[in-house]
């Protein structure tokens, strides 16, 4: 990992557990993830972490509901993240070392109360960018966050599609922001592409309506979205910086490496690659293998209305297979959380 960093690619860790976090930084990591699977995944494996804050948390508030107390939980983890990143933010000035925390998957229909929730969460820390949901609400209240000052980070997000409108909705926020007196300039927000994810939802289609592919042409299919998203906004300039999430191989660090692109990349995930015999090199740029693109596109519409800028309408986002899939896990990983706060309120 720190061959990549030295070749001036950035990349984050993506997990909710801070020595992990900690670990990373060592190597060169400027920036850190969290959500609502990633915190439930932290409680589970590490319960030694996570049950004392809990059981304070409940002492010190007898008359929280669960839901308060496991959004009290979230924020203590989000401010150790926070605070071990904090160097890397005051090295940069500002333009690194971000923690990325993400609104309440249920507020998903209801912009306002995402605008509002991203208001408390931003005002943890001052290295703290706030992750929505790539849907024509939430790309609503991306705008209006980023009119307000906040630096965002567009999540549940696999499209290009997805990156162009939530660029546009960029440029109109921090035209706003500009004009409300905030400095627009040191906003630097972030557009996810949830490449595994992409993959995912295709190999599913494929199970489902049994379609037989070429051995591996599917691990390609995010990757193939995530280099024509690149080339879009290096050649049109959009706002926002592209950022890569759900791993499930190799290929998927080593064919977007770049200067101009981040990484974040879950900590099982990064200690592999950290032993890999790959030396990392810039691959941001080289193309997918066109016959691979043939066969995506002439077996999967869905890779179509992934890959091509006019492939889906903002209201068709939140329909998408894989935005149906990652907002319905996200959702169940919210509710493991509030069951592993219940638990300790409510011993057996």
């Amino acid at each position: 990992m720190r061959q990549m960093t030295a070749l001036g690619a950035d990349w984050w860790n993506d997990s909710g557990v801070p020595d992990e976090l900690a670990e990373a930084v060592g190597l060169g990591a400027v920036g850190g993830t969290s959500n609502p699977v990633i915190v439930s995944q932290a409680a589970k494996a590490h319960p030694s972490l996570c049950h004392p804050i809990i059981d304070r948390l409940i002492r010190e508030q007898p008359a929280a509901t669960e839901d308060e107390i496991t959004w009290k939980l979230i924020h203590t983890l989000a401010l150790d993240a926070a605070a071990r990143l904090r160097p890397v933010y005051d090295a940069t000035r500002g333009e690194k070392g971000f923690l990325s925390v993400q609104v309440n998957p249920k507020y998903y229909p209801n912009r306002e109360r995402m605008v509002q929730q991203a208001t408390e969460l931003a005002a943890l820390a001052p290295n703290i960018a706030i992750k929505a949901p790539a849907t024509e609400t939430g790309i609503a209240a991306i705008e209006e966050m980023t009119a307000r000052g906040i630096r965002v980070n567009a999540t549940v997000s696999f499209t290009v599609p997805q990156a162009i409108a939530v660029a546009r909705a960029l440029e109109r926020g921090l035209k706003r922001a500009r004009a409300a007196g905030h400095n627009a300039d040191a906003i630097r927000p972030y557009i996810t592409l949830m490449i595994g994810r992409v993959d995912d939802h295709l190999k599913r289609v494929a199970e489902k309506e049994a379609i037989a592919t070429t051995p591996g042409a599917l691990d390609w299919a995010g990757l193939a979205v995530f280099k024509h998203a690149h080339r879009l906004f290096q050649q049109r300039g959009y706002p926002g910086m592209l950022l890569a999430a759900a791993y499930r191989h190799e290929r998927h660090w080593s064919q977007i490496i770049g200067r101009d692109v981040l990484q974040t990349i879950p900590y099982t995930w990064w200690t592999q690659f950290n032993v890999s015999t790959f030396v990392p090199t810039p691959t941001i740029e080289q193309p997918v293998d066109e016959s691979i693109l043939r066969e995506l596109r002439a077996k999967f519409p869905d890779f179509i209305r992934a890959h091509d800028e006019n492939g889906m309408a903002p209201p068709e986002f939140l329909g998408y297979g894989a935005t149906v899939h990652t907002l319905n896990q996200f959702l169940g990983g919210y509710g493991d959380l509030v069951g592993i706060v219940r638990a300790r309120m409510l011993p057996a």
